[in-house]
């Protein structure tokens, strides 16, 4: 199937980032979000990042202009229903992700393809509850998406090779790279990366050392480009937590138990950057650890 339209879910941290790349790309693109001001606060991030594009000589002022005319935006989720792809990036809970694509169902056509930019849940429970299970994919994009190369896709049980193949030319055309993921806990990515910050946390809780150690070791004994502690704040320490209780209750391993440190900090509802605060706080010029 020759994918021109496309419907991005949720106009937040990753679904305008997704909005970004397809229109860069040639898609035309029609986001939605439940609130005007979450989308006119997209769109103006969408703008900004575009210009920083065209500032690094990565695109010309006309290609920017031209990608900023392709994105559209609606608070009328069924408004999505004529796109030829779906993409939801809605909050990480698996009844909200539900709910809207039960919405969606009565206003699709019979060839539109549904995706999920889930970074943990089950495709194949997600796809079970649609009437298109067979066309139905988990497409990761990482964060930020303009900037990082890596695109999860994710076969359902039920997913047909027809709709692999055209989310593999989808990835080419956007000029990023697929990985091929089975449909188990968290993927590929958040599979290994979501137990290492986790033990981060626990090297943290059992005070082996403090935020500003633990993030330097990282990043000067194992050259990471951030420590683990700065990355959970940066994906969000509620996603973290949410990621690794869906590893810990689709694997039944207790090695994936989410530390009872991360579950406090997202209690007090410090979930990182998003908040202000997390494992640093950025209320000041320049963040200061917690711990």
């Amino acid at each position: 199937m020759d994918i021109k339209t496309v419907g991005v879910v949720g106009a937040g941290q990753m679904g305008n980032g997704i909005a970004h790349v397809f229109a860069v790309a040639g898609f035309d693109v029609l986001m939605t979000d439940i609130s005007q001001e979450a989308l006119e606060k997209a769109m103006a991030l969408i703008e900004r990042n575009l210009d920083r594009q065209v500032s690094r000589e990565k695109l010309s002022a006309k290609d920017r202009d031209a990608a900023l005319a392709r994105i559209k935006t609606t608070t009328t989720l069924t408004d999505l229903g004529p796109s030829d792809l779906i993409i939801e990036a809605a909050t990480e809970r698996e009844t909200v992700k539900q709910a809207i694509f039960e919405d969606l169902l009565p206003h699709l056509k019979p060839t539109t393809i549904l995706t999920s930019n889930t970074s943990s849940i089950s495709i194949t429970r997600l796809a079970s509850r649609t009437d298109r299970p067979e066309k139905f994919m988990g497409f990761h994009f990482m964060n930020p998406v303009p900037v990082m190369q890596l695109v999860e896709l994710i076969r359902g049980i039920a997913t047909d090779d027809a709709t692999y193949q055209t989310m593999i030319k989808v990835v080419e055309k956007l000029e990023k790279t697929a990985a091929s993921a089975e449909d188990f806990p968290a993927f590929i990515v958040n599979r290994i990366l979501m137990p290492m910050i986790n033990e981060a946390v626990y090297t943290l809780y059992e005070g082996v050392g403090n935020v500003r150690s633990i993030d330097e070791s990282l990043k000067l004994g194992a050259n990471h480009p951030m420590g683990p502690l700065e990355l959970a704040d940066f994906i969000g320490l509620d996603t973290c937590l949410a990621i690794m209780n869906v590893l810990h209750d689709g694997l039944a391993d207790t090695k994936y138990r989410p530390c009872p440190l991360l579950t406090k900090y997202v209690e007090a509802g410090w979930l990182g950057r998003k908040t202000k605060r997390g494992f640093y706080d950025y209320r000041g010029e320049t963040p200061v650890p917690t711990r």
